[in-house]
């Protein structure tokens, strides 16, 4: 699955949707979804920081935790995490103890890109490695939150 590039385009857009949803909403869009290693999608997420009125409402966030729900563990051994922007650093903790095999994203953050725009917190000494691959669809998420943006800053 994960050297299949046709594989990996669809499961970015499947984060695409998330993100979509999240602009609907108001949110900054940004989406994900975690895969399992048998290419099925067990959790999927949008960023709903304002809705839900919680800091920690991010995207890999929700999607982590639908996942470990419904495999029934913490662990997410093999697993790949698909998101529309670069993890920012809480997020990367996350993708950490989770122990998320590989991540996926595409647009890069320049602002709190915790990857490799801002700190590359992933290639740290930690216990857990994980594989990275950035820049995937990174025009088509870049250009849903320029969009986003621009909505925003034309109803101030």
């Amino acid at each position: 699955m994960l050297n299949d590039s046709e594989a990996i385009i669809t499961f970015m857009g499947e984060a695409v949707e998330e993100a979509k949803k999240a602009f609907k909403k108001g949110e900054v869009p940004v989406g994900a979804v975690v895969v399992s290693p048998e290419g099925i999608t067990i959790g999927k997420g949008h960023n709903l920081k304002e809705y839900l009125k919680d800091p920690c409402a991010h995207a890999e966030i929700l999607a982590i935790r639908e996942a470990a729900k419904r495999i029934g563990d913490w662990r997410l051994n093999g697993c790949a995490l698909f998101v529309t922007l670069e993890p920012c650093l809480m997020c990367c903790g996350a993708i950490i103890q989770a122990r998320v095999s590989y991540l996926f994203y595409g647009a890069r953050d320049p602002k709190f890109g915790a990857v490799e725009s801002v700190i590359n917190s992933l290639s740290m000494n930690w216990n857990h490695k994980v594989q990275v691959c950035g820049g995937i669809e990174e025009e088509r998420c870049r250009r849903l939150l320029q969009d986003f943006f621009k909505r925003l800053r034309g109803r101030q």
